[in-house]
């Protein structure tokens, strides 16, 4: 099951990491102005706010049917964006391309978190995020390519049409899963008919406290995380000096061991606990990241391996969180919510630095404020979030009724 989801997540993690990789290529292309990148990457990152109705509807049609449309329709997007003949094109190809590739991981988590036993949950999602993680390492040996490859960044995001020729296996192998069939079997036909918005009027009538706690932990996180991490690959090359080929080797090699952060913190989550891992990880991520952008270059390397060690982290016991607190019938809209509200903090982070780029005069003076707002969720987890681990499912989140989903 694992290996089934993973591989083709490896090629949703390199179609996302492309922007960020290649923002200067892009930049110079499409001619857009230095203020104007946070706003470009906010209203691309937005895109994945489209994934909730994705994931909607994979709480009533199932988790295979709607993967492998996500699969499908990420690909085919990404391809176009090789295409793409000015700024406007590019946005717009990225955005649906993103919310597509978002549902795609989304669905693999709740996947990941229905089949595997209580003790190996967190360890089977951070599996997950590092198979991912391996997608933005052949992102980054792809992107020292781009100053000779034919057309440049164009051809980047052409190889990432590969993911078509697996599609045709993927839907002959991948099952449905049993928690979602013992569901459908419960409530048959009801599960069809009812309103397409009844597992977020349910979630949120049965369960607001959890609902809150998890998108304002979400969104403080996406509020630090996403500009610290999309600005990175440019500030190595605009503070630094790194050539392209030197930030590929970085994203490589230090990547190889940064992604020991994903299977890293869901095993330490499975066995110490969801919210002190989450408590650990969350806070270093800040620490470094302030520490990140005003090293010198000497510290560079190391500190990036910390920030994309410590994000991966973060993210793997958040996404276990958000599978875990809400039962199978709204399992997969919880994850769509919380994707939703990350993306929103990720969202307004990008934002953010133009607005504050105008007050400080510098894109990396204001990603260090955002990081400190964004110690907010390591707060809110430690006072609002019960613990999950070693708990089954129906134990942590029970049913409430499953005669009638609305």
């Amino acid at each position: 099951m694992l290996g089934l989801v993973a591989i083709v997540s490896l090629f949703e993690q390199y179609d996302l990491y492309l922007f960020s990789l290649n923002l200067r290529q892009i930049q110079a292309d499409l001619a857009i102005a230095e203020a104007d990148l946070g706003w470009l990457g906010s209203v691309v990152r937005s895109g994945a706010l489209l994934s909730l109705f994705i994931a909607l509807a994979a709480d009533r049609f199932g988790r295979r049917r709607l993967l492998l449309l996500t699969v499908i329709a990420y690909t085919l997007l990404t391809g176009a964006t090789a295409l793409a003949p000015d700024a406007r094109t590019f946005v717009v190809l990225q955005f649906l391309a993103r919310g597509f590739a978002v549902a795609e991981t989304l669905i693999a988590v709740v996947v990941i978190a229905e089949e595997f036993a209580p003790e190996h949950r967190g360890w089977g999602i951070g599996a997950l995020g590092a198979i991912q993680a391996c997608g933005a390492g052949l992102a980054a040996v792809a992107f020292g390519f781009v100053d000779v490859l034919p057309g440049g960044w164009r051809s980047l995001y052409l190889i990432g049409l590969v993911p078509l020729g697996l599609v045709a296996y993927w839907r002959r192998t991948l099952p449905e899963t049993a928690r979602f069939r013992d569901l459908q079997s419960a409530r048959g036909t009801a599960m069809h008919s009812a309103p397409a918005l009844a597992p977020v009027l349910d979630l949120v009538r049965t369960r607001p406290g959890r609902f809150a706690g998890l998108a304002s932990v979400v969104f403080f996180a996406g509020l630090a995380m996403t500009p610290g991490s999309f600005f990175a690959p440019k500030f190595l090359q605009d503070v630094h000096g790194w050539s392209p080929a030197a930030v590929a080797s970085l994203n490589f090699l230090g990547g190889a061991f940064a992604i020991v952060g994903n299977p890293l913190a869901g095993w330490l989550s499975d066995r110490r606990g969801r919210r002190p891992v989450t408590l650990l990880f969350s806070t270093g991520y800040v620490l470094v990241t302030l520490v990140f952008y005003s090293a010198t270059g000497v510290l560079a390397p190391a500190l990036w391996v910390l920030l994309i060690f410590t994000m991966m982290g973060t993210d793997v016991t958040l996404s276990a969180f958000g599978a875990e607190l809400f039962p199978t019938s709204q399992r997969s809209t919880a994850s769509g919510l919380r994707s939703g509200a990350r993306e929103l903090g990720g969202v307004a982070g990008l934002g953010l630095v133009s607005l504050l780029f105008g007050l400080l005069g510098s894109n990396w003076l204001a990603i260090g404020v955002l990081c400190i707002v964004g110690l907010l969720a390591p707060l809110l987890v430690l006072l609002t979030f019960p613990e999950t681990a070693g708990r089954t499912l129906e134990e942590i989140a029970p049913e409430t009724d499953l005669r009638d989903p609305r």
